[in-house]
C-alpha cells in the first residue's frame, strides 16, 4: 500500500533525503517520519519553499513528472512590480540556461495586491528600509533550473521569496512551514 504527502517545505532544506557531500545539509527526513522508499516528486531548491509531494509510488511520480503540470509560485520581489513587467512575463522572457539563453513559454501572471500569510521565513528577508517589495503570481509548466527567479529578474525585478503554492489542483492550503499532511492521493487532473 503506496503512501502519499504534501508538505510545506521550509527555507533551507533540500528536496531530499539523502546528501552525499561533506557539508552538513538540512534533508526532508528530518521534518517526519516518512516510510522507507519516500522520494520528492521535483524539487525546490534549498533557498525556495513551498508545496512539495512526496510518494512511496514511483509510477505516480514518473506520472506527474511526465505531464506539463501546472506550477504556481507566489514571489515576493524587491520593488514594486509593474503591469508592463506582469506583462512581460506572460509573454515570456529570455534567460540564461544550460550556458545559452531560452525564452521562457507564455505563463499566466498577476500581481498579488493580499500579502500572503506564509509565516516568517527561517532566514529574515531584508526589511522595508531598503525600498518596498512587492508579490507576484507566475504560473508555469516548465521547470527550467531555477526559472522563476530568472524570470523575474529579467524583468528587473529579482525575487527575494519564493513560495510554491499549487501542483496541478493540489494547493498548499493552510500548511505552515514544516508541516505534513497525509492524502489518500494527488487527485492530481490530466495525470492517468
Amino acid at each position: 500500500m503506496h503512501q502519499h504527502f504534501i508538505l510545506f517545505k521550509p527555507y533551507g532544506y533540500l528536496s531530499q533525503f539523502i546528501y552525499e557531500l561533506k557539508r552538513k545539509k538540512k534533508l526532508l527526513g528530518e521534518l517526519y517520519n516518512f516510510p522507507e522508499g519516500t522520494m520528492a516528486i521535483g524539487r525546490l531548491d534549498e533557498d525556495s519553499e513551498g508545496l512539495l509531494l512526496l510518494t512511496t509510488d514511483g509510477k505516480v511520480s514518473e506520472q506527474i513528472r511526465s505531464k506539463k503540470v501546472d506550477k504556481e509560485y507566489y514571489v515576493q520581489v524587491d520593488g514594486v512590480i509593474t503591469p508592463e513587467a506582469i506583462e512581460e512575463l506572460q509573454k515570456g522572457v529570455e534567460i540564461g540556461f544550460d550556458g545559452g539563453k531560452y525564452k521562457t513559454k507564455p505563463c499566466s501572471a498577476f500581481i498579488v495586491t493580499e500579502i500572503p500569510d506564509f509565516g516568517p521565513r527561517a532566514k529574515k528577508i531584508r526589511d522595508e528600509r531598503h525600498g518596498p517589495t512587492s508579490w507576484a503570481s507566475i504560473t508555469v509548466n516548465e521547470g527550467k533550473f531555477r526559472q522563476v527567479r530568472k524570470m523575474t529578474a529579467a524583468v528587473g525585478f529579482p525575487t527575494l521569496r519564493l513560495v510554491r503554492v499549487r501542483i496541478g489542483n493540489v494547493y498548499l492550503q493552510n500548511l505552515k512551514a514544516g508541516d505534513v499532511l497525509e492524502v489518500p492521493d494527488f487527485k492530481l487532473d490530466n495525470v492517468n
